[in-house]
């Protein structure tokens, strides 16, 4: 059986020219090169799998190249680069610092420095995760680190540049280097199924692509897998089935139901996602960046950061005319909510649905809005008086003909029509005035339908025993004008009975929004002597019965609380 390289190691970049993505890193090590000014120290950073140790390979393998190519690339053929390729270069040193950390490891290290290459010009030390040195052997580098031999060449390369000590970094010339784009990545394993005689759908890499985040390395490692799944016959359907990925049809059929409200649809849906046993967090983290590709698709400046490939992209741009700004505004409101309260849920599928309840409910609710201003706006406009005309001044009236009839002064209408200069604060204040004017209930009602919402409103209050006892103390009497009087023994009584509750309650349970409550003070309320309710009055009340008490309060010097 022949030996399987997986294609991270078998198509691992040997040149600068083909590393991807990093195309300014490589362009800046060259000019070094070609200006013979390279530093003792560098460190390279940045995230997994994007070429850090690559780079450093082909750097180290580079300015030791005894036959540079006009590219000022290393030529692979001299005595130095054969010996790097196998793996025998005296003159090129790695480190793994994840596992060789202590103090002793770098004291092995600053001794082997002083001995000089056999074959080029440097030595060079390549310390891979360098973030993983403790800080005792961080301090025992330094000095070596700052004062190197003259042949000595240290490349660190570190996914933690903040764990680096400041002491360390302040030494050396520091590379960041970038994610890998999707674009960039699809290319690259084009050219890779080509080499392999692999046909691939550019949909199925796009996913391959986005499944790897930035990393060309886990991109590629990906890719073997999709291969060793479906062959030499990569398509979009066997990638997403065999990475487990949400196809992006799901999210066009949901965006479409949310567009026409069809709640239920959209409900059936999300149960078809997770019968399929995808993760409910990752659906909505996915449906978010659906909404944001949409709106990207709105503004064509902003196309270019849409990354998924030309077929999709028009789909993109199809369903992106039918969204509104606004719509998708709110919608991704909606999924970073429900993102940020998923965990915290204690039921999850719920907290989802009901987020796909409410963008369901989006376009609904904008269009009656719309609707309803508008038809708002047409009635200020038909209620507006007509423009007033200008008239030829006429003389001054004498004394004699100075009466002027009523019947010449015009009518305001009782919709005001707002001023052409008001502000538009003002004439939407003033709209939004006249819709809850017109939206106010005014349902008649009799003493009879008065006094059974009254009984049904003290069984409701019977846990406030103050409260109870001042309903039933009286009956409330309906009087013109929607008013509702009702007598009361003392002002805390009063004052209780001003709750907005109440009122709110009358108002809603007999339809009527211009309800208005008359509470009197009456000492006789219902027949029966006033009694005392505050602590004054209940201490008047005792001094009436018991004069002694006054004198007790002043010689103790008593408060009543």
């Amino acid at each position: 059986m022949e030996h399987f390289i997986v294609s991270a190691r078998k198509y691992r970049p040997l040149t600068f020219e083909s590393v991807v993505g990093q195309e300014n890193i490589g362009t800046t090590l060259k000019n070094a090169i070609q200006r013979k000014q390279l530093a003792h120290a560098y460190l390279f950073c940045g995230p997994r799998g994007v070429g850090k140790t690559t780079c450093a390979r082909i750097f180290a393998k580079t300015i030791n190249c005894q036959n540079l190519t006009p590219e000022l690339e290393a030529c692979g053929e001299c005595e130095s680069c054969r010996s790097f390729a196998e793996g025998r270069s005296y003159s090129i040193h790695e480190l793994d610092a994840a596992s060789n950390n202590s103090v002793d490891d770098i004291r092995v290290l600053t001794d082997q420095v002083r001995v000089p290459p056999q074959i080029g010009h440097y030595s060079v030390y390549i310390i891979d995760e360098a973030h993983m040195l403790s800080s005792s052997a961080f301090n025992a580098f330094l000095k070596t680190l700052e004062e190197p031999p003259a042949h000595a060449i240290f490349i660190l390369a570190t996914t933690e540049k903040h764990k680096i000590l400041p002491t360390i970094l302040s030494r050396c010339q520091i590379y960041d280097f970038n994610r890998i784009s999707i674009p960039n990545m699809v290319k690259h394993l084009a050219d890779i199924a080509a080499k392999e005689g692999v046909n691939v759908e550019p949909e199925a890499l796009n996913v391959i692509a986005q499944k790897a985040d930035g990393a060309m390395r886990d991109a590629l490692s990906i890719y073997d897998q999709a291969v060793a799944f479906c062959g030499d016959n990569l398509t979009y359907a066997n990638v997403i089935e065999n990475l487990n990925v949400l196809d992006y049809e799901y999210y066009f059929k949901l965006t479409g139901h949310f567009i026409h409200h069809r709640y239920a649809d959209a409900l059936l849906l999300f149960d078809e996602v997770l019968a399929k046993g995808f993760d409910a967090q990752h659906f909505i983290a996915g449906l978010s960046m659906h909404f944001r590709d949409l709106l990207v698709c709105k503004d064509p400046r902003t196309l270019s950061l849409l990354e998924v490939g030309d077929t999709v992209a028009k789909r993109y741009e199809a369903q992106a005319a039918q969204a509104a700004h606004t719509f998708l505004y709110e919608a991704l409101q909606v999924t970073n909510a429900c993102e940020m309260g998923y965990k915290s849920s204690g039921n999850p599928r719920l907290h989802v649905e009901l987020s796909l309840l409410r963008l369901s409910n989006i376009a609904s609710e904008k269009k009656n809005d719309s609707t309803k201003i508008t038809g708002k706006a047409a009635v200020v406009v038909e209620n507006m008086p007509p423009p007033a005309t200008h008239p030829a001044p006429s003389p001054a009236p004498s004394p004699v003909s100075s009466t002027v009839s009523t019947a010449t002064v015009p009518v305001q209408p009782k919709t005001m029509a707002f001023s052409i200069k008001a502000t538009k604060a003002e004439k939407l204040e003033l709209i939004e005035n006249e819709k809850r004017e017109l939206e106010k209930r005014n349902n008649p009602f009799t003493q009879e339908q008065l006094i059974d919402a009254w009984t049904e409103l003290i069984a409701r209050v019977t846990d406030q025993s103050h409260l109870t006892t001042t309903l039933k103390a009286s009956s409330p009497v309906l009087q013109a004008g929607n008013m509702v009087a009702f007598p009361v023994g003392n002002e805390l009584q009063k004052d209780w009975m001003k709750s907005e509750t109440i009122l709110d309650f009358l108002c809603n349970k007999l339809q009527n929004d211009n309800i208005k409550l008359d509470v009197t003070v009456n000492t006789q309320t219902a027949g029966n002597a006033k009694k005392p309710y505050t602590h004054d009055e209940k201490f008047k009340f005792l001094i009436e019965q018991y004069p002694a008490v006054a004198q007790l309060k002043q010689i103790m010097n008593l408060d009543i609380r």
